[in-house]
């Protein structure tokens, strides 16, 4: 009789296809092999998963909520498996790094290069996301580390920090004549502000800390990354939230401008990050020791 992590292996398969058919191809069975199998997992939970189309088959609502989980759970006994071939050999195999866009360029890149010469025999492969999308990523085995922007609240993940940073606001030119004054947060709030988007971490952090003190800002433009905030400033589309540590350049060389503010934004830090209940790679091991967080 097939085994219960097999039933969930096809009921999963059949779901990603749409079909049981393309999905009985993909697992090398029989499409009545299939059917049986679906059926057989039904009866043993007591729903029905799916609910057949003229096009093949979609999940009911039960069907959703029960792939959410056993997709998750087979991704991470696929990723365990994969992380025992690599005990084997530290030289082969690949590492899969979630990052935000920023932190990529800013931050990682020279531990990158670092790790990438002493293991060259290691496949890297870098998954830019916002940090809420790395952190899901995470917990389903589709990345092995992450690092992200910080504040993160997850009791699954081993957290540790890397670096502070402070987050600033900068204006081109035109905004520089007009605000030589350090501004408050009032003040702020009434100018034109180019923000990232509202899933990302740094944005949620800033807002939260100035609707602390009484005072809601909003976007005039959102945009989905931080060299664009940095652009758009520059030719004077508006004040952008940005990282200072991240936009030394366009500072030093007064492509941007900071704005002062009466009270700094508290800083922050970004980390890195992984699961707690698995077992991390020796390569993933190896990269943290070059990280040295």
């Amino acid at each position: 009789m097939i085994s219960k992590l097999d039933l969930y292996k096809v009921f999963c398969e059949v779901a990603k296809c749409e079909s049981f058919s393309k999905g009985a191809k993909a697992l090398y069975m029989t499409q009545p092999a299939v059917s049986q199998a679906i059926m057989q997992l039904e009866e043993e939970i007591g729903v029905r998963l799916f609910t057949r189309t003229s096009r093949g088959v979609i999940l009911t609502n039960e069907g959703k909520l029960l792939f959410e989980y056993a997709n998750s759970a087979i991704n991470l006994i696929n990723a365990g498996e994969e992380k025992l071939l690599k005990f084997k050999n530290i030289m082969l195999g690949d590492l899969k790094i979630g990052v935000g866009d920023a932190i990529s360029r800013y931050y990682l890149l020279p531990y990158l290069d670092r790790f990438h010469n002493e293991h060259p025999n290691i496949k890297l492969k870098i998954v830019n996301r916002t940090t809420l999308e790395l952190c899901n990523m995470l917990k389903s085995g589709a990345i092995d580390i992450a690092i992200c922007n910080f504040p993160i609240e997850d009791s699954s993940l081993e957290i540790r920090k890397c670096m502070d940073v402070q987050d600033i606001f900068v204006c081109g030119e035109k905004y520089k004549k007009t605000l030589s004054m350090p501004l408050s947060f009032e003040e702020l709030s009434k100018l034109p502000l180019i923000l990232l988007d509202t899933k990302s971490n740094s944005r949620q952090y800033v807002e939260k800390h100035i609707l602390s003190k009484g005072i809601e800002i909003s976007s005039e433009i959102e945009l989905g990354s931080h060299d664009l905030l940095l652009e758009f400033a520059k030719i004077n589309l508006g004040i952008a939230c940005v990282i200072k540590e991240f936009s030394q350049e366009y500072l030093n060389n007064e492509i941007v401008y900071q704005v002062k503010t009466v009270e700094e934004i508290p800083k922050r830090s970004i980390g890195l990050c992984f699961l707690k209940s698995v077992s991390i790679s020796p390569a993933s091991q190896k990269f943290l020791e070059i990280l040295d967080c």
